[in-house]
């Protein structure tokens, strides 16, 4: 199993205990689905993936059809996608993808946490390459057709194939997410959910246990705030 499931499999272990949180998010992924592409998940290839990703969370449904009514408002702002990067502690590089109706209310806030924490925000591409933006699907597939599928796939940007328990993951570019995704529906293989991970080229694993204490002070402070979607480092974990 490669890094980018590894690091997907700690990510995973770590939200288990967040479930709040990842419903608020995943209810932000719903709404802007919905002002992107209308609330109707047959037509609306991201609300049907934010859906599947409600349900791999066990969001309960009411809580799904009231982000989308509540998102079919005009009245409902629009939330704007922004990505932050800055260094924590220890030379801790992070990046941080929010999803915001105020963006100077965020990054006053995301200021406010590296400052707190001994970390600088940084400029737009201080940090960023010190990262591969990767897709990973979950999906619903017999394992004996596990090999079939690999061989198909490879034209559509497969990286790497994996499983976990009865779980299997396929791997992508980022920029393959969208060819991948049609590729997988016109083969009636089953989304179960998806990730966009922003895998470390390199990880920072040479930190005391007061070093690490001190990262993850700033990583509970960032991913406690309410505009943050999702938190990534190269910390070891």
């Amino acid at each position: 199993m490669g890094r980018a499931f590894e690091y997907r499999k700690a990510k995973k272990m770590a939200r288990w205990g967040k479930m709040a949180v990842q419903f608020t998010r995943i209810g932000k992924e719903i709404a802007m689905a919905v002002k992107q592409a209308g609330p109707n998940p047959d037509s609306n290839s991201r609300l049907r993936l934010a859906i599947q990703n409600a349900k791999s969370v066990n969001m309960p449904k009411d809580n799904v059809e009231r982000a989308i009514k509540k998102a079919s408002s005009k009245d409902e702002k629009d939330f704007e996608e922004l990505l932050y990067e800055g260094f924590g502690p220890h030379g801790i590089a992070f990046l941080i993808e929010t999803a915001t109706d105020n963006t100077n209310r965020t990054v006053a806030n995301i200021r406010s946490h590296f400052n707190k924490c001994n970390g600088s925000l940084g400029n737009s591409g201080s940090v960023e390459f010190l990262f591969e933006h990767k897709a990973i699907f979950t999906i619903n597939l017999p394992l004996q057709e596990l090999e079939e599928v690999e061989l198909e796939l490879i034209d559509y940007g497969l990286e790497e194939i994996g499983q976990e328990e009865d779980e299997v993951y396929i791997q992508t570019s980022f920029v393959d997410f969208g060819k991948m995704q049609q590729a997988l529906d016109e083969r009636n293989i089953e989304i179960l959910s998806t990730e966009k991970p922003r895998i470390p080229l390199t990880f920072k694993d040479d930190l005391s246990e007061e070093q690490i204490a001190d990262i993850h002070k700033l990583i509970d402070r960032l991913e406690e705030d309410e505009d943050v979607q999702n938190v990534y480092h190269n910390m070891a974990e």
